[in-house]
C-alpha cells in the first residue's frame, strides 16, 4: 500500500511550509500583515502536521525525499524588497499547492481504506490549506503593482 507514502510525504510537506512560512514572516518584519498572518499560517501547518502523526505511525511513514527537495527547489531562503516579497510568497503559494494536492489523493485513499478518522483530518485541513492559497493570492495580487512596476 502506498498510502504511507503520501502521508509521509504529505506530513513533511506540512512541516516544511510551516518553516517557510516562519522564515517569510522573520524576513518580512516591515509589512505586519505578512509577519502576523506567517506566523499564524505556520501554526496552522504545525497543527497539520500534528494532526497526520497517528496516521503516519498506523501506515508506518515511509521517508519520501520529495518534501525535502520541494523545499530545496522552490524555498532556498528569503529575499528583500517588494519583489522579494512577491517572489517569497509564490513559493510559499507553490508549496501550499503541494499540499493541497496530497491532502485531495490522501483523501481519496482513506475513503478507499474506509477510514473515517483521516478523512475526517483530510476534510478539515484541507479546507484550512484552501484558506491559506487564498490569502497568499490575494497578498501577492496587492504587492504585485508595487513590485513589479516602481523599482526599489
Amino acid at each position: 500500500m502506498h498510502l504511507a507514502h503520501y502521508l509521509g510525504l504529505l506530513h513533511r510537506a506540512q512541516i516544511t511550509l510551516a518553516d517557510a512560512f516562519r522564515q517569510v514572516g522573520a524576513a518580512h518584519r516591515d509589512e505586519p500583515d505578512v509577519a502576523h498572518l506567517c506566523e499564524q499560517q505556520a501554526r496552522v501547518c504545525d497543527g497539520h502536521a500534528g494532526r497526520l502523526e497517528p496516521f503516519v505511525r498506523r501506515y508506518a511513514e515511509e521517508a519520501p525525499e520529495e518534501p525535502d527537495r520541494l523545499h530545496s527547489e522552490l524555498f532556498r531562503g528569503t529575499r528583500t524588497g517588494g519583489i522579494g516579497l512577491l517572489r517569497d510568497l509564490q513559493d510559499l503559494y507553490l508549496m501550499a499547492n503541494e499540499c493541497d494536492i496530497c491532502w485531495t489523493m490522501v483523501g481519496q485513499a482513506a475513503q478507499g481504506v474506509r477510514d473515517r478518522d483521516l478523512f475526517a483530518v483530510v476534510q478539515g485541513c484541507e479546507g484550512e490549506t484552501t484558506i491559506q492559497l487564498q490569502w497568499l493570492r490575494g497578498r501577492m495580487k496587492q504587492a504585485a503593482p508595487q513590485a513589479l512596476i516602481v523599482a526599489d
